[in-house]
């Protein structure tokens, strides 16, 4: 019997039809193009007073900073400012001189020549801005402060809604670089005087900036009073930016922390850390510190998941370890704990806390011994919670006599013999404990439904569009239908 033989088709005669027939994948336009085609998207924006495009434009920079080259930005103030103006003449003169060989060129030339209008205000304020990008990313910051200066002294001129987004970009840059270079208190008369004005321009964006911003300068050198008092006297006003509102609340939950407002600092701080984009992952960090150290010290135990958190377990490390110590109520192991994260604690700013999670480590051993034991000796209760100072037993008569009138332990001091005798522990539902769980969390659930309905968008003016006659019946009708199938429904249940 003859055997089958597999036939194979001529393949190579195919191939270099289909080679042929493939499409080419055109080129990616190069830096410079999508700088022009930046610009042409802010001078619409400014013709049209479109402030959406003037943020399209700031987040496509953003997209391109770290394609930049100095040969790119030479070349776009070049193509965006006219030769003759002084703001082409001070931001050419801050750009380093390299060879145009590193410009990023593109290999074919695009297909449609871009041009834009010269001298418009957007466009010049957005020219100070990339170059300022481009002198901080490069490192070079004693030009970008000069950059920055007189960046500001021009939009100090101009009072127009399509400059707030770059000139809120630029307050951001103008802080940051002089924190960078650890002059921060040189600019703080200057940032109140911007917020000043950008209060009597309307100017809400940036008085969401500045005001982060002035709360930012205060808190790096410890000034918590200070930075309360501008809080609470600003204006308040419904949030524009996201990223801003975050910010705002994680400096309100740390002002609360150190005011001693617990319950107010932990809601703050979640809340931020909520809110907060997923690609702030450093931003998120913080924020789960500081609320992890307000828990603790409200004398409650994160959950194991917040330290388990992606991106964050090797940062949390020191506070998932010093939450354990506070959880058992060893104070030996606390000390310990802190003296060897002391460094990343007092990197963080949180050194002061954690001594004040001395107290509530001595109450949670305390608690423990209270459920241990119906009756232990005070004496006892001093070597267990390990006191180390010049008299232990009358701390530790101080510290049960504290614990039991602020309600930590339900037991009494029998003085004569020396002794802490505890009451029976009774049934906790049959207290308000479960209520009181149960109210948080309604709380809890209510205020984000709230949150979320805030945050909804609608299109503009839709509250002002007249519903016509027709449409006012067709809607009638169809609520009618509606309510006559819910009820049919409901007779049929019954």
């Amino acid at each position: 019997m003859p055997e089958d033989v597999q036939m194979s088709e001529p393949q190579p005669a195919v191939a270099p039809a289909a080679a042929a027939a493939a499409p080419t994948p055109a080129p990616a336009p190069s830096t410079l193009q999508n700088l022009k085609e930046i610009a042409s998207v802010i001078e619409v924006g400014s013709l049209s007073k479109e402030v959406r495009r003037i943020s399209r434009a700031v987040r496509l920079t953003i997209a391109l900073r770290r394609r930049l080259a100095a040969g790119d930005v030479s070349a776009f103030l070049a193509f965006a400012l006219p030769a003759s103006s002084d703001a082409y003449a001070r931001l050419t003169s801050l750009l380093p001189k390299e060879d145009e060989t590193e410009m990023d060129v593109d290999g074919t030339a695009p297909a449609t020549q871009i041009s834009i209008k010269q001298g418009l205000p957007e466009i010049e304020i957005y020219c100070s801005l990339l170059v300022l990008i481009f002198l901080i990313d490069q490192k070079k910051y004693d030009e970008a402060k000069s950059c920055a200066t007189a960046s500001i002294a021009r939009l100090k001129t101009l009072n127009r809604r399509t400059v707030d987004v770059l000139a809120s970009r630029l307050y951001f840059y103008y802080s940051y670089v002089h924190e960078l270079t650890n002059s921060l208190a040189e600019i703080r008369g200057n940032l109140l005087g911007l917020h000043r004005m950008a209060t009597l321009h309307h100017d809400e964006l940036g008085q969401e900036t500045l005001l982060n911003l002035l709360l930012r300068n205060y808190l790096h050198y410890n000034l918590y009073d200070q930075a309360e008092k501008l809080r609470s006297k600003a204006p308040r006003f419904e949030a524009h930016s996201n990223q801003q509102f975050c910010r705002y609340l994680f400096y309100l939950g740390k002002i609360r922390t150190i005011q001693l407002e617990y319950t107010d600092a932990k809601e703050s701080l979640l809340q931020a850390a909520r809110k907060a984009p997923l690609a702030a992952r450093g931003f998120r960090i913080q924020c789960n510190k500081w609320a992890i150290i307000v828990r603790l010290l409200l004398g409650e135990i994160p959950e194991r998941t917040v330290f388990m958190q992606k991106g964050m377990k090797e940062a949390l490390t020191p506070y998932f370890e010093l939450t354990n110590a506070v959880r058992i109520g060893d104070l030996e192991l606390f000390r310990a704990v802190a003296a060897k994260f002391a460094s990343t604690f007092s990197a963080d700013r949180t050194h002061n806390l954690i001594v004040r999670l001395r107290h509530n480590v001595i109450r949670t051993g305390l608690r423990n011994i209270s459920i241990s034991y119906s009756r232990i000796s005070l004496a006892d209760i001093a070597k267990k919670l390990r006191l180390d100072s010049v008299n232990p037993v009358a701390d530790a008569e101080c510290i049960v006599s504290k614990a039991i009138r602020d309600g930590a332990i339900d037991a009494t001091i029998d003085h004569s013999n020396g002794w802490m005798v505890s009451k029976e522990t009774g049934d906790v539902y049959s207290t308000n404990e479960p209520q009181a769980a149960f109210n948080s969390r309604i709380a809890f659930c209510l205020n984000m439904h709230n949150e979320a309905v805030k945050a909804m968008r609608f299109p503009p003016n839709s509250h002002k569009e007249k519903e016509s006659a027709e449409k006012r019946r067709e809607r009638l009708q169809q609520e009618e239908e509606l309510a006559k199938h819910m009820a049919e429904e409901d007779d049929d249940d019954f």
